[in-house]
């Protein structure tokens, strides 16, 4: 009889989380009928009791907001993945009881690019300075080989880009949100920004654009990525993003190659049944 394992995403407000959708199905792919994944609603201040009470049936949990800094003073080590953007998405529980933090938003981004055969880039444009743009910077510290821009509109983030430029080694040049048509120029832009932040560019998408990465998933399309796709040009999507970190995140937990296309089905599906 196989031992029953346990695991879960964390986070507030987490009750739309796709998280388990994804787990779940990868799972079901897997044969792993004794695996489990929940979610839980835990701010910061409930993450220490949250964690102190985890027992040894438990392989992993998926941190999202705020989580991703307060998990660090918990744990014994993290990769330099995640202490390159001090930001933790993936807890996992060894059998040693030693608890381990990483962030797979990271390689999740640059495997779903890769996914859409961009592999290098000259340069490349990012849109919004929040925490999901310092991902990116660390993914583009891999893949870009000359400047990022960054459109921002306040002196406060544009002194967070450049301060994460200098820490990933990424050569970061500053523009302001008010030129940020400029940005859909760049032979890749990544948008970080919130839902209906960007609608006002689409009517910008040149003729001929390079390819776009809008991190969101819900609303899709949104109109930039709608506009973008009408031109040919390849476009990434959240659910991409979303769909990649957690394989990577299955993999570290159950120590087994996570199936992508099921994954992404079952996201898919969740998504559709949301619109109707």
């Amino acid at each position: 009889m196989n031992t029953v394992r346990r695991a879960a995403v964390l986070g507030s407000p987490i009750a739309h989380s796709l998280s388990p959708v994804l787990h779940r199905a990868a799972y079901a792919e897997l044969g792993l009928d004794h695996w489990s994944y929940d979610r839980f609603e835990v701010d910061e201040a409930g993450l220490p009791g949250f964690i102190e009470g985890l027992d040894s049936s438990w392989a992993g949990l998926s941190l999202t907001m705020p989580l991703k800094r307060a998990i660090i003073p918990l744990l014994d080590e993290i990769t330099d993945t995640a202490a390159s953007v001090e930001a933790v998405n993936t807890f996992v529980l060894t059998e040693d009881g030693r608890r381990t933090g990483d962030n797979t938003d990271i390689p999740g981004m640059i495997a779903a690019l890769r996914e859409r055969g961009v592999d290098k880039v000259e340069s490349a444009a990012i849109l919004g300075a929040g925490a999901t743009a310092s991902s990116a910077l660390a993914a583009l510290a891999e893949i870009c080989t000359g400047s990022v821009t960054a459109y921002v509109r306040s002196a406060a983030r544009a002194d967070e880009m450049r301060g994460w430029g200098e820490r990933l080694g990424v050569d970061v040049r500053i523009a302001d949100w008010a030129t940020a048509a400029e940005a859909l120029h760049a032979p890749l832009v990544i948008a970080t920004t919130p839902a209906g932040t960007t609608d006002a560019l689409a009517a910008d998408v040149p003729a001929a654009p390079g390819t776009l990465f809008d991190v969101l998933y819900e609303p899709w399309p949104t109109e930039l990525a709608s506009r973008w796709s009408s031109t040919g040009a390849p476009v990434v999507g959240g659910l991409d993003l979303l769909v990649h970190q957690a394989v990577l995140q299955v993999e570290r937990m159950t120590g087994l190659d996570a199936p992508v296309a099921a994954m992404r089905v079952a996201g898919e599906a969740a998504l559709a049944a949301r619109e109707v």
